[in-house]
């Protein structure tokens, strides 16, 4: 990395404003981060139900290690479209305090107004009122910025996260009841909380997201261009999410106590098969990705937008980080961050105007495409690829010399 290549860069990246920009942003954002340091202060006070500082210590590790995979899961699956990571986080902080608030407070007032049986509580409550908790994060993110779920992958990714928070935070009141021990429970203390952590947090960490997925599909299906246009079916559709949801939670919860042993082992091989299916079929939707973002980046190629030599450094992972790594050893650190700046843009430029030209309804679709072109053509004075690539010439079939006679 030489001084003389980075003379003509600047020291600082060029702010970017997103267009058009959503009204109330930085408060929303610091509203979730005040809710985040609440949950966390209340997750602390789960954790010491436990009844010592080492059995909290112990549920509040439990509870959060899985996290990493099953977060990295979904950040994976969000890879070639991905959505904007405030919305991430606050999909994750709704599902480990606003939903647990809302179940927890709903499940108090009916069981103290018609003292039902905790085996009636978990079975049927108890998905009565989390699940609706759960799935209202992602009906209030619709409704405030419409673009932000357009599809099968964006309701998968937002509900796995809300599901995901949650488990977390309840898990920790799992971990600490199981190491207080009760009567019914033959384990207590770090060999109680280890078995239930065995059993919630390496059998079925995808439990609570596999249950919001349900709603978190049939929205991102409403929303998708192959839905049907009548609002009456898009409506019919989440509908049937939430009661799919709802369902499996239920399933989920009664297996044990209605089915013993063998309803528990039946329900645990059905809703695993029926994940195992959603994310098959949720990973073939995303590298389906891979050819709408290549195939519209040549399209907006024949428009004169982007060079067709920029197409490779654009779409595929290995080269986009190919040419982040070029422009940072040979430019700087500036320069690695114009590349990436310029990669996300062009991947948002390319699925929004598939979109368009596809015929979905998107949210000033045309304004949105020229305002992300605009920050692009911003770049171009500051962009450092590396040479084009060029496909390797055919080889060519030489035939062996002939003896003359």
């Amino acid at each position: 990395m030489t001084t003389a290549l980075q003379a003509d860069l600047p020291r600082r990246m060029p702010r970017y404003r997103d267009s058009p920009r959503q009204r109330g942003r930085v408060a929303l954002i610091l509203l979730v981060i005040l809710t985040a340091l609440l949950g966390l202060l209340g997750g602390i006070g789960i954790s010491f139900s436990a009844g010592n500082p080492f059995g909290a210590g112990l549920s509040v590790f439990y509870a959060f290690f899985p996290l990493p995979a099953l977060w990295l899961a979904y950040w994976w699956l969000d890879r070639y479209e991905p959505e904007p990571r405030r919305y991430k986080y606050a999909a994750f902080v709704w599902g480990g305090v606003v939903a647990v608030a809302i179940a927890l407070v709903l499940q108090l007032t009916i069981q103290q107004a018609f003292g039902l049986s905790d085996e009636t509580m978990a079975s049927v409550v108890a998905p009565l009122t989390e699940e609706p908790a759960k799935c209202a994060f992602l009906l209030v993110t619709f409704i405030r910025m419409r673009r932000v779920i357009d599809g099968f992958i964006d309701g998968l990714v937002y509900a796995g996260l809300v599901g995901i928070g949650f488990a977390c935070v309840e898990n920790i009141g799992y971990y600490a009841a199981s190491y207080l021990g009760s009567a019914d429970m033959k384990l207590a203390g770090a060999a109680g909380a280890t078995a239930t952590f065995i059993i919630r947090g390496i059998f079925s960490p995808f439990a609570h997201p596999g249950f919001t997925s349900a709603f978190g599909i049939a929205l991102g299906l409403a929303v998708s261009r192959y839905a049907h246009r009548s609002i009456f079916f898009k409506g019919i559709i989440v509908l049937l999410g939430l009661t799919v949801s709802m369902s499996l939670h239920a399933a989920w919860n009664s297996s044990l106590a209605f089915g013993g042993g063998q309803g528990f082992v039946l329900t645990y091989l059905g809703l695993s098969v029926a994940l195992l299916c959603v994310a098959v079929f949720a990973i073939v939707v995303r590298f389906r990705q891979v050819r709408t973002l290549e195939s519209s980046l040549r399209a907006i190629s024949s428009r004169g937008w982007i060079h067709p030599d920029e197409i490779p450094f654009l779409s595929r992972f290995s080269y986009r980080k190919a040419a982040r790594r070029f422009a940072r050893r040979n430019h700087g650190r500036v320069a690695a961050g114009v590349v990436k700046r310029y990669q996300k843009l062009a991947t948002e430029v390319a699925f929004l105007h598939h979109g368009v030209v596809s015929g979905r309804h998107i949210p000033m679709g045309v304004e949105r495409t020229y305002a992300l072109l605009d920050a692009m053509y911003a770049l171009r004075p500051l962009l450092r690829f590396p040479p084009a690539i060029t496909p390797p010439a055919p080889s060519v079939q030489v035939a062996a010399p002939t003896r003359q006679t």
